[in-house]
């Protein structure tokens, strides 16, 4: 599973560069979490939660529905 949060993260990747931050993965736990780093321009952005919430946890649980949730760590 985590090769195809891998992938999916690489296509939002592009959109969250242009706004000068950036996505990386933490792990991925046996209980279908995603944990996750937002990294620069997103790490202070006041918009970050929705970024994380609305923009990739339901890009990643549309493309791979055994996710149970994804966090920022």
């Amino acid at each position: 599973m985590e090769k195809k949060v891998r992938e999916v993260l690489e296509t939002m990747r592009p959109a969250l560069q242009q706004h000068g931050g950036d996505v990386e993965l933490v792990e991925v736990t046996d209980d279908k979490v995603v944990k996750v780093r937002l990294k620069g321009a997103c790490s202070g952005c006041l918009m970050s939660c929705l970024t994380l919430k609305i923009g990739i946890e339901e890009s990643l649980k549309s493309k791979i529905p055994e996710i149970k949730s994804v966090e920022a760590v």
